[in-house]
Parts: C-alpha cells; sequence; structure tokens
C-alpha cells in the first residue's frame, strides 16, 4: 500500500538538549515549538516486493549515514505495530524539502513526521497524532511536535505513554509571523546533542528550563505575545551557552546572525514587538506581528541576507493519492 504525507518543520520555543535515551531518543526535559508554514516536507512511502531492499531518496539523493539508520529505526517500528503481511516488503520512500535542509530550519523534524504520518497511513494502522508523534521521535525528537503541530509541547518520559507531543491551542497561531534570515551554513546537531552533558553548563540548563517551560505553557495559553517570545530569545541564547561550553565548543552563529540579532534589538527599542531565535544553527527565525511583518522583513534583509515570511503551520496529514511523489 501507498501513502503520501506532508509535515512542516518546527521553531523551537523552548528547545531540548541532549538525549536520555539513544534508541527511543527520549529528551532530558520537555520541550515547546511551533510549526512553520507553507516551509513542508512531502514523503511517499510505498511497501514493494519487488524490491530487493528499504530505499530512502530525500531530495532526489539516496539516504545515508546517521539519517538512514534513524528512518529505520522508525521503519522497523512501525512494521513491529502492523498485523498486515505486507509491511514485510521493503520500502520505497521519497521525500521532497519546500526548503533548504541543514541550515537551522528544521528540516528533520519534518522529514521524520511525514515519513511516520505515510508509514503509519501505509500500514493500516489507526493512530492518534499523539501515538504518531511517539513513532516520529524515534527518528527525531523534534520531529513528535512537528505531527502534531501549531504550538505543541513535547513531555519528557521513559516510555511511549509519557513522551507524546501534544498541541497547545491559542491566539497566537492567527497572530505569529515569522521572518526568516536565511544564514546558509551547515550545521549537524547530532554530536551536539551526544555530548551535552559535557558541558558545565548543562546542570544550569537544566536547572532554570523547568521553570521557563511553564513560563512558556502559560504565556502561549494567555495568549501574551511579548512574553512567549522573549522567553524563546532567552532560551536560544541559554542553549547557545550550553553548546559552545561543550568539548567540541561549537559556535553556529555567524557574522550574519549577530547582525540581525542587532537590528531585531533595535527595532524592539523603537517599539516593534520582535523577538530573534535560532535552533542548532546560524539562520535566525524572528518573531513578529501581522501588522509590523513587512518593516521587519525590510530591516532583516538589509543584514545582506535573504528572507521568507512564515506563518504557523498545521499538524501532519495525509495527502490525496494525486499529489504522490511517485
Amino acid at each position: 500500500m501507498k501513502a503520501t504525507a506532508r509535515a512542516h518543520p518546527i521553531q523551537g520555543l523552548v528547545k531540548y538538549h541532549g538525549i536520555r535515551d539513544d534508541e527511543l531518543r527520549v529528551p532530558y526535559h520537555d520541550s515547546i515549538s511551533v510549526s512553520t508554514a507553507p516551509s513542508a516536507t512531502v514523503t511517499t512511502v510505498e511497501f514493494d516486493p519487488s524490491l530487493d531492499e528499504d530505499v530512502y531518496l530525500v531530495d532526489g539523493e539516496e539516504l545515508a549515514g546517521n539519517g538512514a539508520e534513524r528512518l529505520d529505526a522508525v521503519v522497523e517500528y512501525v512494521r513491529s505495530r502492523a498485523e498486515a503481511e505486507y509491511v514485510d516488503a521493503p520500502v520505497r520512500l521519497e521525500s521532497e524539502n519546500s526548503f533548504p535542509a541543514n541550515v537551522g530550519l528544521g528540516s528533520s523534524s519534518s522529514g521524520f513526521a511525514a515519513a511516520a504520518m505515510a508509514l503509519v497511513e501505509a500500514a493500516g494502522l489507526d493512530l492518534s497524532r499523539p501515538e504518531i508523534s511517539t513513532i516520529a521521535r524515534r527518528g527525531s525528537t523534534s520531529a513528535a511536535r512537528a505531527v502534531t503541530g501549531g504550538f505543541s509541547d513535547l513531555r519528557a518520559g521513559m516510555n511511549d505513554e509519557d513522551c507524546r507531543s501534544h498541541r497547545i491551542e491559542t491566539p497566537l497561531e492567527d497572530e505569529l509571523r515569522i521572518v526568516i534570515g536565511l544564514v546558509p551554513t551547515y550545521k549537524e546537531t547530532q554530536q551536539a546533542h551526544d555530548e551535552a552533558e559535557d558541558s558545565h553548563m548543562f546542570e544550569a540548563r537544566l536547572a532554570h528550563v523547568h521553570r521557563q517551560l511553564a513560563d512558556m505553557r502559560d504565556a502561549i495559553r494567555s495568549n501574551d505575545f511579548d512574553r512567549a517570545f522573549s522567553l524563546a530569545e532567552h532560551d536560544t541564547l541559554s542553549l547557545a551557552a550550553t553548546t559552545m561550553t561543550g568539548p567540541a565548543g561549537w559556535v553556529y552563529w555567524q557574522p550574519e546572525t549577530l547582525a540581525i540579532f542587532e537590528a531585531v534589538r533595535e527595532l524592539r527599542e523603537d517599539g516593534v514587538p520582535v523577538y530573534f531565535s535560532t535552533d542548532t544553527g546560524a539562520t535566525v527565525y524572528v518573531n513578529t506581528k501581522a501588522d509590523y511583518v513587512d518593516r521587519v522583513e525590510d530591516v532583516v534583509a538589509a543584514q545582506g541576507v535573504d528572507t521568507m515570511t512564515w506563518e504557523v503551520g498545521g499538524p501532519a496529514r495525509i495527502l490525496d493519492e494525486t499529489e504522490a511523489l511517485f
């Protein structure tokens, strides 16, 4: 059986750092994010007995290395859950991104979310999105939140009952606009997660992140834009302090990144509701309100970077068969 799914990538608002369990990809603490649209990954999967082995193609290139191993984990878990005999056949999976990958825009989140959604459908499983989020999490922890979409909250736990994503309903979904300041420097997050505990700042982050998570949930539910995105900006600085003080001394930010930070602060001093955020990368999310987005985009573009303006994306969903990639 064949199925096609679309998922939107996420911007981390209170980001997780470090993996407690490599197999289940369970994080040390909760995390909260917002999905971004129209950026998306579309993935088609088919269990095909004519194949000799599983085949994974992402943006026309064969997936290899750690990415392929993590996708194997998702595929095998779906097979273990399904009752249909045809799931024992090899899988053909093709995936396309509508936005740049590996530049700090969450492509692994939408990639594994779309893969999990399509695999579950193709395997004939009837699961809720929070349940599917536990499958996507085996590929990428952040993919769990891309499955549920919008503003989503992934609780840390040691099993699938506890560690799953849930949507936070909020009017902020209609108000938020996200200007992307694209700084296309390749980044890899896995090593940063692997060495998280080795930073002398890691315990300090754990000590304050739970209060930050509680404050973020309250700000989102109470529709407090400035509080929510001020917290997201602070979390960006907290995460960077931890990654920069690990053994590898990861410094992802580039001169353009810092220029955007300064421009955002100047806009805020001029009364504009605007806040910067980054995930593990140099590209910047600039969060503002719809009424100010044109001015904000002009200022970000003036820093010598390409820009895109995004909105809040919904949950991962199954597409019509006419939208299949093969």
